[in-house]
């Protein structure tokens, strides 16, 4: 009996797991097939204007008729502010196909809310690729695009890297490329003028742990808080410790709220370590160690550290950055790097 009782389970937990997996195709597909009705009717939309209907109050007027036509026959979804929004999203994305090559949708139409009001392209694709391979759902998407992740991978990156974000999304091929500057902690709660603690900090992150995950990247995974390791009857203490399955490499983050001092890389030194000689296993890579401090100080870390050292100093903050000034920054960036080059080669043209 309990043989049977097992088979049976066993049959309707496949075939449950089929039937999920279909409702699931058929309302993604529903969903594109959606995406791809609002692009062709705001293709219709846009060309009706082009015959030489170029006062804005006649546009009005028209679309608020079609309006009227259309929810009268198939309900609601077709009011005049849809019917606006569809004709911007036509707009947004009809310069991207020369004819031949046909745009593919593969999000909601709420994403592609999001996405259509990003003006700059290389910015708006690096968005829908990253929602795409990482199945963000509309909240996510709406979070990352509000914390500027573009610009804050662009500008932890060198000029070709940044090409690529628009092309392949963020890549982790490297130990540098998980670093973040800033990284945006806003959903933690904490008030950025309040008086905390790095033990309030770190539960505060610890009670967010998805939210801080998706924050910090590709490939973590959360592995402990204040892990101890003892070494010579001294025990020590590593805030939080990751391990990055894309790199195949741990990560130990420490939290600094005051000013991060030469003392504070050097106990980070001796952390990475410590895992690099008695926790790493052959085939995985170094140990990564990042301290995650109010002000990170460049020049602090390249003088008391090595050149080869796999240690980060990184910034957080406690509200989404100013978008209009980390954009500023990303093409100032973008200009000096390409000036740099253009000395290069004049240099090496002599």
């Amino acid at each position: 009996m309990d043989e049977i009782i097992k088979r049976e389970n066993a049959l309707f937990g496949h075939i449950s797991k089929l039937i999920d997996e279909a409702h699931k195709h058929v309302k993604t597909t529903v969903n594109t097939t959606m995406v791809y009705t609002y692009y062709g009717v705001g293709k219709y939309i846009v060309e009706d204007e082009q015959q030489g209907y170029e006062r804005a109050a006649y546009g009005k007027k028209v679309l608020k008729a079609l309006s009227e036509k259309l929810c009268l026959k198939y309900g609601e979804g077709w009011s005049y502010s849809n019917l606006r929004q569809i004709r911007q999203f036509y707009l947004a994305y009809a310069n991207l196909t020369d004819g031949v090559c046909q745009i593919q949708f593969d999000l909601s139409w709420s994403h592609y809310l999001i996405l259509m009001r990003i003006e700059n392209h290389d910015e708006r694709k690096f968005y829908e690729i990253e929602a795409k391979q990482q199945n963000w759902s509309v909240r996510e998407l709406n979070r990352q695009v509000g914390s500027c992740l573009y610009e804050r991978l662009a500008l932890s990156r060198n000029k070709d890297e940044v090409m690529r974000l628009a092309k392949e999304g963020q890549t982790v091929e490297k130990l540098s490329d998980i670093i973040k500057n800033p990284i945006t902690l806003e959903f933690l709660g904490l008030k950025p003028d309040s008086v905390y603690s790095e033990s309030k900090l770190e539960n505060a992150i610890i009670s967010k742990m998805q939210q801080f995950l998706l924050e910090l990247g590709k490939g973590f995974l959360f592995e402990a808080r204040q892990k101890r390791f003892t070494f010579e009857e001294q025990h020590f203490f590593v805030d939080l410790v990751f391990y990055n399955r894309l790199l195949q490499c741990y990560v130990l983050i420490d939290l600094k709220i005051d000013k991060l001092t030469h003392q504070d890389l050097g106990q980070m030194q001796m952390y990475v370590n410590y895992y690099d000689r008695y926790v790493k296993l052959d085939f995985e890579k170094p140990t990564i160690g990042i301290l995650l401090c109010k002000e990170k100080n460049d020049a602090l870390v390249e003088l008391t550290l090595p050149k080869d050292a796999n240690i980060y100093a990184s910034a957080y903050q406690l509200y989404l950055p100013n978008k209009a000034l980390l954009q500023a920054k990303v093409k100032e960036w973008i200009e000096e790097f390409e000036e740099n080059e253009e000395i290069k080669k004049l240099e090496e043209d002599k």
